[in-house]
Parts: structure tokens; C-alpha cells; sequence
């Protein structure tokens, strides 16, 4: 963990970041928040922990988190750009805004490290995909990875060019398993179950699937061939999801769909 961290914007995102870190052992009093209207409770938090909360003169850190809103860096990044140095790293989760976007906004900025968090990581099991420019150090990176890493897996990348790749994989994946709660809980009110039994059977089929996914060291393949019988119920529905117009082509098309989206909105 960096000797000192400047967090930019302590929202939703922001706040579970800060409270990983937090868990993780960071003293608070190697931690400024920077964010112009704080939620009362991360107010409290701040004061619990003694961070320091919107001073005046933030000295140059270690590192920067940059968690605000994208639409958000033209107005933040005229008060950061002096009290980020060539010796800072920059770790930014802003949907959209690659490394030379960052680097136009603060000019002294060396190390950039680009990454994609995804919903879970507000529970600490998020999903992040990182790529770092070229002058970011070893050691650099490996403050960058501590302090994604307190929210769950994260996955270094060769190239930014892959940046759009996980944003549609998992930046947007965790929306594509609700939909899979969703429409199970409606196929089951079709099959004659009532909708809060459905509801509720789906949930929990959708959420111990994936601990159990996440527990166990075996492949989502061979996990899913453990639950299917030859000539079973699994089987029969099974048929219809791996059918050559199944749920396969559906995923490709849809994280086709949203890559390119991505790199829509980052251009």
C-alpha cells in the first residue's frame, strides 16, 4: 500500500475502494478524500479513521484514485494537475477515459494505470481489468495492484486496446447474470410456480451457483457436465441453451455489442 493516496471522488465506487483498503490495513492517516459533497456516512468514516476530507493543500501522493464520474475530469483535473507529480501513479476507473486522456489532463502524470471494476467489487469480489502505460515502474504496479486488488481478482493486460474487451465481458457481465435471475424466475412463473417462489428459487439457484463456481478449482465446464445427467432434466433444457442458435451465439453478439459500444464512447 502506497505511503500516502489521494481519493478522488468517494462515492459508491470510491467508498467501497476506500473501505477495502481500509480492511486491508491502510492507516487512514495515509489517506486524503477528495469530493465536494460527501455522503454523511463517509463523512463519519473519514472523522473515524482520521483521513483527511477536502484540505485545502493536498500535498503530491504516492498514488491517485481517480473515482469520479467521466463527465466529471475536466472540472477535477484543474485542481489535481499541480499535486500530481512524475512520481505519482494514477489508478483510474473512469468508464471511457484512456491513458492519453488522463495524461492531456495532468501533464506532470508519468505512471497511468487504466482499469475496469465491475459492480461486485462494492462486496470486495469484484472482477478488474488493469493496463498501465509504458513509463509506470514495477514497483508502481504493484501499488496499483494492491489497491484494486482489495476489491477482488484483478487481471493485468497487455494493451489498453483491451480495455473495451473486459468492459464488455465483465465491467457489464454482472448485468447479463441478473438478466439470468430475471428471465428464470419468469420462465418458472410460466412453468406454474408462483412469482415469489420463482423469484426466490432463482435468486438463490443464480447466487450459490456462483459461489460455488467461485469456491471450487474445477472449470464452469465441468461443473456444469457434474449437474447433468445423460438423459436427464439438465440434459433436456441443456439441449435447448447449447443448441447451434442457443445461448453461445446470443453471448457473442451481445459482448460484440457492448465492446463495441465501449469503444463508442471512448473515442
Amino acid at each position: 500500500m502506497p505511503a500516502s493516496l489521494v481519493l478522488v471522488g468517494a462515492g459508491k465506487m470510491g467508498g467501497a475502494m476506500l473501505e477495502g483498503w481500509l480492511a486491508d490495513g491502510l492507516p487512514g492517516a495515509r489517506v486524503t478524500v477528495i469530493d465536494p459533497n460527501p455522503a454523511p456516512a463517509m463523512v463519519e468514516l473519514c472523522a473515524a479513521h482520521g483521513i483527511r476530507l477536502n484540505p485545502a493543500d493536498p500535498a503530491e501522493p504516492e498514488a491517485l484514485v481517480l473515482a469520479i464520474k467521466p463527465q466529471g475530469l475536466e472540472a477535477a483535473a484543474a485542481g489535481l494537475a499541480p499535486i500530481v507529480g512524475p512520481d505519482t501513479v494514477v489508478v483510474s476507473v473512469l468508464a471511457g477515459k484512456t491513458i492519453a486522456n488522463l495524461k492531456d489532463r495532468l501533464p506532470r502524470a508519468r505512471a497511468v494505470v487504466r482499469a475496469m471494476p465491475n459492480l461486485p467489487a462494492s462486496i470486495r469480489r469484484g472482477a478488474t481489468g488493469a493496463a498501465a502505460s509504458p513509463e509506470t515502474r514495477e514497483d508502481q504496479r504493484r501499488t496499483a495492484h494492491a489497491l484494486l486488488s482489495s476489491n477482488g481478482l484483478v487481471e493485468w493486460l497487455e494493451s489498453e486496446d483491451l480495455i473495451d474487451a473486459v468492459t464488455a465481458v465483465s465491467g457489464s457481465g454482472p448485468a447479463y447474470v441478473f438478466l439470468l435471475a430475471e428471465t428464470l424466475a419468469a420462465a418458472g412463473i410460466a412453468a406454474g410456480l408462483p412469482p415469489e417462489v420463482a423469484a426466490r428459487l432463482a435468486r438463490q439457484t443464480v447466487a450459490g451457483a456462483g459461489e460455488l463456481l467461485g469456491q471450487s478449482p474445477a472449470e464452469a465446464g465441468t461443473l456444469r457436465q457434474n449437474v447433468t445427467s445423460p438423459g436427464g432434466t439438465t440434459a433436456a433444457a441443456l439441449g435447448v441453451l447449447m443448441a447451434e442458435d442457443g445461448l453461445a451465439p446470443l453471448m457473442r453478439d451481445a459482448v460484440a455489442a457492448a465492446k463495441r459500444r465501449a469503444g463508442e464512447l471512448a473515442g
